[in-house]
């Protein structure tokens, strides 16, 4: 039996994937976090065999969780799933030390597939995430701007254009707001922009937000 901890700061996305889980008889979901203090308390009583993980969360991000794990030397295999697309941080998470990523859009079944594969071991990667870790060793030069920026002022990035202010922001995130500006500077300078409608028309055209 693969033990499995949800961590995923939408409760009706947490009820969708244990739901989902609930239907393999092999997989058993043993906990639920909402956050990273959450997270860190049901640690404490479990070890599972997998973490299904958010990368957007209030607080400390997915790849912030990951980190902390890596540097823990924790044994728990850490399974991505997101709702950013695959170019976007499939990457960043598996460097981050992710066993596997899977889009919130994928068919449920791939959910099922990918935490059973982690459980046992084996790194999941779709044939998409594949592709891009070819193209990314064999044409390191063509990379984006933005793929340049840290996980911190790439989270900055996507939340300035998904129309969020910098105080709620720096709410969610648990920074203070002076912070938070000087990550938004560092993000305009490597992106060579100057304001923000620029900054959301960068992360509508390189498909980091979705245009409303």
């Amino acid at each position: 039996m693969i033990s499995v901890l949800l961590c995923d700061d939408h409760a009706l996305i947490r009820r969708g994937i244990r739901d989902t889980l609930a239907e393999a008889p092999d997989l058993r979901v043993v906990g639920e976090a909402g956050d990273y203090g959450e997270l860190r308390a049901l640690l404490r009583e479990h070890t599972p065999d997998v973490l299904v993980l958010d990368i957007q969360m209030p607080g400390r991000s997915g790849l912030d969780v990951l980190q902390v794990l890596r540097d823990e030397g924790s044994p728990i295999r850490v399974l991505v799933v997101s709702m950013h697309p695959e170019d976007q941080y499939a990457l960043r998470a598996l460097k981050a030390g992710a066993w596997g990523y899977v889009n919130k859009g994928d068919d449920p079944q791939q959910l099922v597939a990918a935490v059973r594969s982690v459980g046992q071991g084996r790194k999941y990667i779709s044939p998409e995430v594949a592709l891009m870790l070819a193209e990314n060793l064999s044409t390191p030069q063509n990379s984006l701007p933005h793929e340049k920026l840290s996980d911190r002022e790439l989270q900055t990035l996507v939340m300035i254009a998904s129309g969020k202010r910098l105080s709620d922001i720096a709410e969610e995130l648990v920074l203070s707001p002076k912070t938070v500006s000087v990550y938004r500077a560092r993000v305009l300078e490597k992106l060579g922009l100057t304001n923000n409608s620029e900054l959301t028309v960068y992360a509508i055209r390189n498909h980091l937000v979705q245009d409303s």
